[in-house]
């Protein structure tokens, strides 16, 4: 019974790549807007209900880990080492993903695409709040605070928009280190005085 069940979630996860890879291929070959969903259903070789199966528009096709990356940075807080701080946890964590993310060949043109999509900037933005409301949550029961703590809120939507400042410089553990440092100690530690 095991045995079927692996290798029925190993075809699902499969099927859910091909999915993906084609969506990329397709909308870097041809442009977002000039493909649609029964395009990458085709590429897949998938009926287009199958690909709504597993994602549940044309812009999830292009964020494909979505629900990861929020399982992730929540994990990152929750599951840190003993005595570690959630800024330091944050910020290896993010770090980390800003480096893999790097590393992707596509990263550039991915970027521009949905920087230069309407439609796929208010899904990022979209997934980014929810990510930032869970993160604001998991905060809030490591700290002992309401779930509506306001300082969690904030935390959670810098240390968020911190991966999107270290993505984009030229000496990530660099700007991750200065961010981080920042967010722990606050500003008064980094500029005294001021």
């Amino acid at each position: 019974m095991s045995e079927g069940v692996g290798r029925r979630e190993r075809r699902k996860a499969q099927t859910r790549k091909a999915l993906a890879d084609a969506a990329l291929r397709l909308f870097l070959e041809r442009g977002y807007d000039q493909v649609g969903v029964k395009d990458v259903a085709d590429a897949a070789d998938v009926a287009v209900s199958t690909l709504f199966a597993y994602f549940p528009s044309k812009e999830a096709l292009v964020f494909d880990l979505d629900d990861d990356l929020e399982a992730e940075v929540v994990a990152a807080v929750r599951d840190r080492t003993p005595g570690q701080s959630i800024p330091h946890a944050l910020r290896e964590h993010i770090l980390r993903r800003a480096i893999e993310v790097a590393a992707f060949p596509h990263t550039a043109a991915l970027a521009h695409m949905v920087e230069s999509t309407p439609a796929l900037r208010d899904y990022a933005r979209r997934m980014w709040l929810r990510h930032e409301a869970a993160l604001a949550r998991a905060l809030a029961d490591e700290v002992g605070a309401p779930q509506d703590d306001i300082a969690c809120a904030a935390f959670a939507r810098f240390a968020l928009e911190a991966a999107h400042v270290i993505h984009g410089h030229p000496a990530p553990e660099q700007a991750a280190n200065a961010i981080f440092n920042l967010l722990e100690h606050g500003w008064t530690t980094a500029y005294p005085g001021t």
